[in-house]
């Protein structure tokens, strides 16, 4: 999903990495490149660090500061401890890892301007105190203030990129002692869906942290918990739709996923100003402290990224 005269992409992709000698049927190669853009790469499980000899996977995402990999053009991938070792618990080696990779930049509807950006507190979650730089506009945005079913309060900024297609919603609790811990265990998609009926227009002061992040983490836990088990489990596992040969099963699954929040939606100058801004009677919404963010699809709804910010000092460009 791009738009280059709005200066904006979402990328996700998908690489199959599936054990050197195993015969896959050429149907699948094609639907996998078909339906979802996916790459089939073949490769080693035996040498984690020299898994294959190609070149960049068809759909890699190309960031020429940054580079996020879904392969790297060495043809690295390193695997899992824990997937390995059930591997070898089974006697058997690693036959198909699958490796999921998002990336997006944007720009905002409307921009923050960087000469508003200061150095201001941070509460961390143990209370104590840092200076990050902190963003800053005067603008109409949708907001709203909600409770969970325990009755915790928190508040939700809406923040539109340009174009209208994509915005960011950043949920804050409305307690500066209540843990975010607390608050992510209540949200439900009852309670996401309520936002759109109780976010309001509002005039507000907006202070938001830069700060980028990028993680990868293994799914091989995760996915199980979700339902998806008998691809992982090497007796139960069919993939006859793939291969004809028996035992094909999904040793592992990664995803890795970068995004980037800065005044313009690209890369600002290390140089933070210091300003002083007019006082105003409109309410403020500071995220000056631990918060959740949501990158979504206006029309649909869709989740494309959530995370969180604990420390936006470890998490910046």
């Amino acid at each position: 999903m791009s738009n280059s005269s709005q200066r904006m992409w979402l990328q996700q992709t998908c690489t199959v990495f599936i054990q050197s000698g195993v015969q896959l049927l050429a149907e699948f190669t094609q639907f996998a490149a078909a339906w979802v853009n996916t790459s089939v790469v073949q490769a080693n499980f035996s040498q984690p660090n020299h898994t294959c000899s190609h070149s960049e996977p068809a759909g890699h995402i190309h960031d020429e500061s940054r580079p996020l990999h879904s392969g790297s053009s060495s043809g690295e991938l390193s695997g899992s401890g824990e997937g390995q070792a059930e591997a070898l618990w089974w006697g058997q080696r690693p036959q198909v890892a699958l490796v999921n990779t998002v990336a997006f930049r944007g720009v905002w509807q409307k921009q923050f301007v960087f000469s508003n950006t200061q150095n201001l507190p941070f509460i961390l979650s143990d209370g104590s105190t840092i200076k990050v730089p902190m963003m800053y506009q005067a603008a109409e945005v949708s907001f709203g203030q909600f409770r969970t079913t325990s009755d915790q309060r928190y508040t939700v900024l809406e923040l539109p990129y340009l174009g209208r297609s994509l915005s960011l919603q950043i949920v804050l609790p409305s307690d500066k002692k209540s843990p975010l811990s607390s608050l992510e265990s209540q949200l439900t998609a009852r309670q996401l869906a309520s936002w759109d009926s109780g976010l309001r227009r509002t005039k507000m002061d907006i202070f938001l942290p830069r700060f980028r992040i990028q993680n990868k983490f293994s799914l091989r836990s995760t996915l199980p918990a979700l339902g998806i088990s008998d691809a992982f489990n090497p007796t139960a596992a069919d993939f006859t739709g793939i291969s004809v040969e028996e035992g094909l099963y999904v040793s592992d699954a990664f995803h890795e996923v970068r995004i980037e929040v800065t005044e313009d939606g690209t890369k600002a100058d290390a140089a933070t100003a210091m300003v002083l801004l007019k006082r105003s009677r409109a309410p403020v919404f500071k995220a000056d402290r631990p918060f959740l963010f949501l990158l979504r699809q206006v029309n649909t709804g869709s989740i494309f990224f959530m995370g969180r910010i604990m420390n936006p000092a470890e998490q910046l460009i």
